[in-house]
């Protein structure tokens, strides 16, 4: 049997001695290391909920990307649509009062065509002479500006669209109806017709 000294270097008791190898016993056992878990060992509800949870939200939101992107696809073709709707309405708004002007300037052409008849009448007979010339001449600068040509001169060739003739010859000085006298100047207005040309024609022998 093993007997210890006590601190005052006499010997221990038979309690002290086996209180000595309880402690010596305790000292020699190592500490319990946390042993890992193996891989098919038992997890926590929380760890075998998360994984499923994940899995099951991933479809539903690429569901909804979808329909979010189906819907801005729609907003973005009714936006394309009414942006061509406004541009055709524009168009046909400013096509309408464009032509509407140029009707409304027609019509007061139109009326002042028979004054222009009378200023041509006068020039032929040397008559356009003194302060009425000033105002023939000031009158026409205006209609010009306005967009008011005339036509209809001796020699055009005869045009059914243009020149309305009232009288009909032969001749051997032509190679084609040819109009050989103006009786009344014919007039436009851009590209539409306000009154045609009254002509007499010279049909080829």
């Amino acid at each position: 049997m093993s007997a210890r000294d006590d601190e005052n270097g006499g010997p221990a008791t038979e309690r002290e001695v086996i209180q000595g190898e309880i402690d010596e016993t305790t000292e020699e056992t190592p500490d319990t290391e946390p042993v890992d878990k193996p891989a098919g060992a038992h997890r926590a509800p929380e760890e075998e909920d998360e994984k499923p949870v994940a899995e099951e939200a991933k479809p539903g939101l690429g569901a909804e990307l979808e329909a979010v992107r189906g819907e801005l696809d729609e907003r973005t073709h009714d936006l394309q649509r009414v942006t061509a709707e406004y541009a055709n309405y524009r168009k046909r708004v400013d096509r309408d009062r464009g032509a509407a002007a140029e009707q409304t300037t027609g019509k007061v052409l139109t009326d002042l065509l028979p004054v222009l008849d009378d200023i041509d009448r006068a020039r032929e007979h040397g008559d356009l002479v003194g302060p009425f010339a000033s105002v023939a001449e000031q009158l026409t600068a205006v209609t010009g500006k306005l967009g008011l040509v005339p036509f209809g001169e001796k020699g055009d060739p005869f045009d059914p669209n243009r020149h309305e003739a009232v009288a009909h010859q032969t001749s051997a000085d032509v190679t084609e109806p040819t109009c050989v006298e103006v009786m009344r100047r014919g007039y436009t207005l851009g590209e539409r017709l306000l009154r045609p040309a009254l002509v007499a024609v010279a049909d080829p022998e």
